[in-house]
């Protein structure tokens, strides 16, 4: 590598010349935006050019079928939450400046209000006299705030959405299909997944989890399937029992493609074939599971998606018409950006309908047995196109390339997540019904957070939330009973971070109804 490339590289790991948003501010979109520019300078040190946009980073690209009033929604939304959240160290550090002064508490307050929005707990604050302020319990109390305000803010969001009507419900049963179970990586970089990649608003019809490598519990699944399907039979919901719709499980891996070789899957060694594959085995598991118990038949479609964390661009893989998925027959949805960037809307959408039917054409490797049903072939389309949007996002407000290729998380989650809060690196995300069932996740996301937190002697926020099922009568005092015993847990496997003030917990549950208010649990 030459001298200038070393340089480039090396400010693009430490963040690049761009200005971050300023302590406190919660900025709005705007159509001029300064990105950090970082991943750009990763890209030209490296010889990379965009894989949608040939301009870039100089000039972002216009596609016919972007849709830019929500591009700029939903950047005002990314940088408020992010804003909150990374506000917070500069905010302490203004405080831990005050000193132990007898108005140290009421100029703390101040602080905290005008800078973050939300009071700090007196009790910290008024024992800062004696060793002073407990920063680290002021830090997990800010960062718990912060993803409060988060819930709030985008439930808002959810419930606007469904008495709308603009809910994901209606497409998926017009596209014959009554239930839908997503199961992405735990990675930090999918946590926009819904709102951002693909583009789905709120939908009571569509279930999500996440695992290291994608590696979701077939079992659980299959559990889910079953209940839906009684659903159908008993209830007719969404689709009677007679009506030809199906059950869709999507699974969706990550990779990266300035630097495959470091900034992939983790848990598969940054390997992109390692992690396909891992995805697809998981998902023939779970269909194989279904037809072994309850014969052949039993009404299941598979479908597999791979995102490009550097660009947000989508890779799916195109069911045949048997419903089977191959790692070699897919659509890049870059590289179909790039090639329907001069056509009109009309004639772009027409296009991506013709690259669903040439990719059910592969030969060799990916050969299959002719083209996915209708209905499937229409919600492919309806993803690609909506990731266009992601991908034009990702090239105006992020110079075509995201400056934080890597873990960036700002807490760990634990238990059923937040589905609400959906954006790009706030959090890792461990499943856990169990800590022993779960260890495997939860050890990575503390590994993660060792780095970016305890080494710079902040420490680790782990949210634990789960939902109740309101009409379920004791729904509620079992699942607070459930957050009691996994905290026990998480802090008997981590005790000397305990004992050490590093690792902080937060409980909280919320009905499963989407749009729900967040109840805060006291842990013991």
């Amino acid at each position: 590598m030459d001298t200038r490339k070393s340089a480039l590289l090396r400010r693009a790991r430490h963040g690049g010349d761009g200005a971050g948003v300023s302590a406190g501010r919660l900025p709005q979109a705007r159509s001029q935006v300064t990105w950090p520019r970082s991943g750009a300078m990763r890209a030209e040190a490296l010889g990379v050019a965009h894989p949608a946009c040939d301009t870039l980073p100089g000039r972002t690209c216009r596609h016919a079928l972007v849709d830019r009033v929500e591009n700029a929604r939903l950047f005002g939304c990314e940088q408020e939450t992010k804003a909150r959240f990374d506000g917070i160290v500069p905010a302490l550090q203004e405080i831990a400046a005050l000193g132990r002064g007898t108005e140290f508490a009421g100029r703390a307050q101040t602080v905290a209000r005008e800078r973050l929005g939300f009071e700090l707990p007196m009790s910290v604050l008024d024992r800062a006299w004696v060793r002073g302020a407990d920063m680290g319990s002021l830090y997990a109390h800010a960062v718990f705030q912060a993803l409060s305000l988060a819930v709030a803010r985008f439930s808002d969001q959810i419930r606007e959405e469904l008495a709308a009507g603009q809910g994901w419900d209606g497409l998926l049963v017009d596209c014959g299909f009554h239930a839908m179970n997503v199961s992405a990586c735990a990675d930090g970089r999918l946590k926009g997944l819904f709102p951002y990649i693909l583009r789905m608003p709120a939908s009571a019809l569509v279930r999500s989890s996440a695992f290291a490598g994608t590696l979701f519990d077939v079992e659980e699944d299959v559990r889910h399937w079953e209940h839906s399907e009684l659903r159908r039979f008993r209830d007719g919901f969404p689709t009677t029992a007679d009506a030809q719709t199906r059950y869709l499980k999507v699974a969706v891996y990550h990779t990266s493609s300035l630097d495959p070789a470091h900034e992939g899957c983790a848990a598969h060694g940054s390997s992109e074939h390692a992690a396909t594959e891992a995805a697809l085995e998981r998902l023939n598991e779970f269909r194989a599971a279904i037809e072994n118990e309850f014969c052949c038949g039993a009404g299941t479609d598979l479908l597999l998606i791979g995102v490009d964390t550097d660009t947000d661009a989508i890779r799916i893989h195109i069911p045949d018409a048997k419903g089977d998925l191959s790692a070699y027959r897919s659509i890049d949805n870059a590289e179909l950006y790039r090639r329907t960037l001069e056509l009109d809307a009309d004639r772009a959408r027409l296009a991506v309908y013709e690259a669903i039917e040439a990719a059910s054409a592969t030969d060799g490797w990916g050969k299959g047995e002719g083209m996915p049903h209708d209905g499937m072939r229409r919600l492919i389309a309806t993803l690609l196109v909506n990731n266009m949007s992601q991908i034009e996002y990702v090239a105006e407000y992020h110079g075509g390339w995201y400056g934080d290729n890597g873990h960036g998380e700002r807490f760990v989650s634990v238990g059923d997540g937040f589905p609400a809060v959906q954006v790009r690196n706030i959090a890792y995300y461990a499943r856990i019904d169990t800590v022993e069932e779960g260890v495997a996740d939860l050890d990575v996301g503390v590994k993660i957070f060792r780095h970016l937190n305890v080494e710079r002697g902040l420490p680790i926020p782990v949210a634990l939330h789960y939902h109740f099922d309101g009409r379920v009568p004791g729904s509620r005092r079992r699942v607070e009973g459930k957050i009691q015993r996994v905290a026990e847990a998480i802090r008997a496997r981590y005790g000397r971070l305990a004992e050490d003030g590093l690792l902080h917990l937060h409980g909280s549950i919320q009905d499963l109804e989407p749009g729900s208010a967040l109840e805060e649990v006291a842990l013991r």
